[in-house]
């Protein structure tokens, strides 16, 4: 996984995007970098609720995004990085029963809510894009 510096001030404009924006960084990036990122704590992996109870595996393009929303009851679940190659391979059919993600959840607002196919086969597209080899 390629790691890349944030800035701060990259960090505090892609923040103030609306959630459509976010989600394309979140793509572009997580692509680019071969990595996304989750908080996992002592209980595993954090589940995010929707207001109409629906659960959702957050995600972020970066430690630092995560990090921020490690509040409330997510107060100091450390983030972790997932490999997007296992993303789409492993991940992606776990999700399919019963999740949707939720990507790119800031401290103000909830992110898209995406089904795990459509989020597959975005990065797919991004990684193709990339030159990564994949059809």
């Amino acid at each position: 996984m390629a790691a890349w510096e944030l800035s701060g001030r990259e960090f505090d404009s892609v923040l103030s995007l609306p959630a459509r924006q976010c989600y394309e960084y979140f793509v572009k990036r997580a692509a680019s970098h071969a990595a996304l990122w989750s908080l996992h704590g002592e209980g595993g992996w954090v589940i995010a609720e929707g207001d109409d109870g629906s659960a959702y595996f957050p995600v972020w393009p970066h430690r630092r995004y995560a990090e921020a929303c490690a509040d409330g009851p997510w107060a100091g679940e450390p983030a972790r990085a997932i490999d997007v190659d296992e993303w789409v391979v492993a991940w992606t059919p776990k999700l399919i029963d019963g999740l949707r993600v939720a990507v790119f959840q800031t401290p103000d607002d909830e992110g898209s809510a995406v089904s795990p196919e459509r989020l597959k086969r975005d990065l797919e597209r991004e990684l193709s894009r990339l030159g990564s080899g994949r059809d």
